[in-house]
């Protein structure tokens, strides 16, 4: 197979992936809430202390420590440290829908396929630093180092998810060329 039809597969294999989740009620349903929960958790670990010491007095604060985090995301990172975090939101509600798809579909064997997700999330963390979870497994120093305040790998997790994504495909079809599909 030559570069260029990979690319073309891998292209249209991402492609099956993202629309999967709008061909059902149920699966735009799935990816509207975990996209939604994904962007609530990015916020409160933009600043977790804040999140906890506000929470912790009443859920009544839920609606303004949000609108506080997005505004502080907003006037640190701007409209792209917004927009990275809606795109890892977006990314990861498809790769949920996806992953439950295919787990209702194949059943546990299906985890090996699932795991190959995980880097990209490992790599994203906090949309908005850019540390996450790295930092508690010690790269907290290099990524102090890193240029632009980490954007490149924030960036670059984003990559990993796109990439997971079209290497999976549309969980309803398999991605991988037979003998006899060729």
């Amino acid at each position: 197979m030559t570069r260029r039809n990979a690319i073309g597969n891998h292209l249209a294999n991402l492609s099956a992936a993202m629309s999967y989740p709008f061909e059902t009620w149920w699966g735009t349903i799935g990816l509207v809430l975990a996209a939604a929960v994904t962007y609530v958790l990015l916020l409160l670990s933009t600043m977790p202390e804040f999140s906890i010491q506000m929470l912790g007095d009443g859920i009544h604060w839920f609606e303004y420590v949000l609108v506080s985090l997005t505004e502080t995301v907003y006037r640190t990172d701007g409209w792209f440290g917004l927009g990275i975090i809606g795109l890892y939101s977006l990314l990861s509600g498809v790769a949920v829908v996806n992953a439950v798809a295919q787990l209702r579909i194949v059943g546990v064997a299906s985890f090996a396929d699932l795991s190959g997700v995980v880097p990209g999330l490992l790599a994203s963390g906090c949309a908005s630093c850019g540390a996450g979870l790295l930092g508690f497994l010690g790269f907290a120093g290099g990524l102090a180092a890193l240029p632009y305040d980490g954007a490149v790998l924030r960036i670059g997790g984003l990559f990993l998810l796109l990439f997971f994504l079209g290497r999976a495909g549309h969980p309803e079809r398999c991605p991988v060329a037979t003998e006899a599909s060729k």
